[in-house]
């Protein structure tokens, strides 16, 4: 009884150790790339700091930083507010321990080959534009911000959208399977401090998006042509039409998704 006691007591750590380690790498997947991760690194050197202090009797500074931490939940609540709305929001629509519903590959081919048509004949054109393809997550209130449309989707209506000094130039296309729900839509801005300060409204507003959902955001700058990929907080710059092909594929088919774990895509332009 005592071996099978002791079996089953090693059975339910190692059951529990997996547990664990396996939600510390889905919230690691989810912070990747995000300002998240500069604040553990802060976090990290406070830590560091009380230690130092501890081991020195640095009375003082031990005393400063363990009153820091007294409300320190309640800051890191407030500060990583967004990425627990994000790890909340996974969660309910079953994302954050398996991966969601995936499109029907014939739907997926129709809609990315529009999208990539007409996303190459802006970029081409440095005509700005900024198409968000929703998923999982219901954008029906930013549709509402917007002309509702309804329209199948297709690269000849997208580019006519998106034509300067045309009513719906202004604003975003949100995208929901193969139809064009809404032209001159309204979208969040991103408070994200680390964006660059050379990226502009379209970018901030793809950004915004793909925090406080799991939409896709794509860009095309109106000042150079390059494109864009928002996902998840993130933004990958200077793609071709196609690496923009195949990011669109991994995002949603999302078995095929690589394990692409902290490094993203970017360069200076944009």
């Amino acid at each position: 009884m005592d071996v099978l006691g002791g079996l089953t007591r090693y059975l339910s750590d190692v059951v529990d150790i997996l547990i664990i380690s396996y939600i510390i790498y889905r919230l690691l997947l989810l912070l990747r790339g995000t300002r998240a991760v500069q604040l553990l690194k802060g976090l990290t050197v406070v830590l560091a700091a009380w230690v130092f202090s501890s081991v020195f009797q640095l009375s003082t500074l031990q005393w400063l930083i363990e009153n820091l931490f007294s409300v320190g939940v309640i800051v890191l609540f407030i500060i990583f507010q967004p990425e627990l709305r994000r790890a909340l929001e996974q969660l309910g629509r079953g994302g954050f321990f398996g991966r969601s519903r995936q499109m029907e590959d014939q739907l997926v081919t129709k809609m990315v080959g529009e999208l990539i048509k007409a996303i190459g004949h802006l970029s081409k054109r440095r005509i700005g534009a900024l198409i968000i393809i929703e998923r999982e997550t219901g954008l029906s209130d930013y549709v509402e911000s917007g002309i509702r449309l309804e329209a199948a989707l297709s690269a000849e209506l997208l580019i006519n959208i998106f034509l300067p000094n045309t009513p719906l130039h202004d604003g975003a296309v949100i995208v929901r399977k193969d139809r064009i729900m809404a032209a001159g839509c309204y979208l969040p801005l991103s408070e994200n401090p680390f964006i660059s300060k050379e990226l502009g409204t379209r970018h901030r507003a793809g950004i915004g998006m793909s925090e406080v959902s799991d939409a896709i955001s794509v860009i095309v700058s109106e000042e150079t042509g390059s494109i864009s990929l928002a996902i998840h907080g993130q933004l990958e710059r200077g793609l071709s039409e196609e690496e923009l092909l195949t990011r669109l594929y991994q995002e949603l088919k999302p078995a095929e998704r690589r394990a692409n774990f902290w490094v993203r895509k970017g360069d200076p332009d944009g």
